[in-house]
């Protein structure tokens, strides 16, 4: 199957071809959500978000975040959430496997938020192709800062919930990402999406939400040399 790269803004209508579902690789940072809001602006229909995540932890790698967090997500976004437990040692089988009933559904493929760690695209494309979907990458290629510019200028803000230490220091766990944190992230020498690990978020406002996805902070963990914070979700006041 081919490999799309969307245009943004969409120059091209893909409407006529986009009436089959497509799902999305989730992790519930702000490049799935800037992924999904191009890809809903490019009339894809993306009705199944996926995430993977580890078993033992029950968070999603990196992320730090707890799987509950990524269901609040999707209940905001009003789109299905599957969400799969994993080893690492599991993760190509499971992986396929997810892909394999994806297709049997009916889905045409499969969106993703890589910006340009082509080790990582690779991977996943070839699996994804092999089993005969479309692999879709909406922001692939582009300038981090203007990726992350373009999310906050559209309404997106997420916080930050993990932290490489020899990259930023634990100052900025717990951020908001809006116009201060991109002018000041643009100021550390450190790629602005923090594509290379730098940190890692987890998005809970912005145009591809019905509702703003209420959280709390919760407790602060080392893991090696990662920083992480842990939200909760907000319950609603009585």
């Amino acid at each position: 199957m081919a490999v799309v790269e969307l245009e943004s803004p969409p120059r091209q209508n893909y409407s006529q071809r986009m009436r089959r579902p497509y799902a999305l690789m989730w992790s519930g940072g702000k490049d799935s959500a800037l992924a999904l809001d191009r890809a809903r602006r490019a009339d894809l229909d993306v009705s199944r978000l996926i995430t993977f995540y580890d078993s033992a932890t029950c968070r999603v790698r990196f992320h730090a975040t707890r799987v509950e967090m990524l269901e609040a997500q999707a209940a905001a976004i009003g789109i299905a959430l599957r969400s799969i437990p994993t080893t690492w040692a599991e993760m190509e089988g499971k992986l396929n496997e997810e892909l394999s009933a994806l297709r049997d559904a009916g889905f045409s493929g499969v969106v993703f938020g890589d910006i340009h760690l082509a080790d990582v695209r690779a991977w996943y494309e070839d699996r994804v192709t092999s089993a005969g979907l479309e692999h879709v990458e909406p922001i692939w290629g582009e300038r981090p800062h203007l990726l992350l510019r373009e999310y906050v200028a559209t309404g997106g803000r997420a916080v930050i919930t993990c932290v490489d230490l020899a990259k930023l220091d634990a100052a900025w766990l717990g951020r908001v990402i809006d116009e201060r944190f991109a002018a000041d992230i643009a100021t550390t020498g450190v790629d602005a999406c923090g594509e290379n690990g730098e940190y890692h978020s987890y998005a809970f406002a912005g145009p591809i939400f019905k509702k703003q996805v209420a959280w709390t902070i919760g407790e602060r963990r080392f893991d090696g040399g990662f920083v992480q914070l842990d939200l909760i979700e907000e319950s609603p006041t009585l």
